[in-house]
């Protein structure tokens, strides 16, 4: 199996606040700006050699980030992991016992497959697996 950090996700408040640090100081531009709907967040993904960051504004105080955000305040919300193949990822996981989040694989940003592993399953870290490339 080969695997890649995919990106480090950060939740933020506003988006546009926060690109400013990686436009002013980094020098560097946003790949692009999408609204997942399903997840209620607006994402802008910052290219780091060959991973990213992956900037997560809640649409609303009641998304999951939205509640992060409330709790925790800004910071670090998840590691992800690229996989070859996420459902064959999750039937591992399933088989030696760690909780997952996620049911079954369902469509992440960009056009990738995602599924989350509890943070109660592998040290306190919200895992998100990811299958695919993202298209920005």
């Amino acid at each position: 199996m080969s695997i890649k950090i995919a990106h480090v996700g950060v939740a933020v408040n506003s988006l546009q606040e926060t690109l400013r640090f990686y436009h002013e100081v980094l020098q560097v531009q946003e790949k692009g700006i999408t609204e997942v709907e399903r997840d209620g967040v607006t994402v802008a993904f910052i290219g780091v050699g060959e991973s990213n960051i992956e900037l997560l504004e809640p649409l609303g105080p009641d998304t999951n980030v939205g509640k992060f955000l409330a709790k925790r305040g800004e910071g670090i919300h998840h590691l992800a992991i690229r996989v070859d193949n996420v459902a064959e990822a999750m039937a591992r996981a399933r088989k030696h016992g760690y909780q997952l989040i996620d049911p079954e694989p369902r469509p992440g940003a960009g056009g990738t497959t995602v599924a989350f592993i509890h943070p109660k399953s592998t040290s306190g870290v919200l895992m998100e697996l990811v299958e695919g490339e993202p298209q920005h």
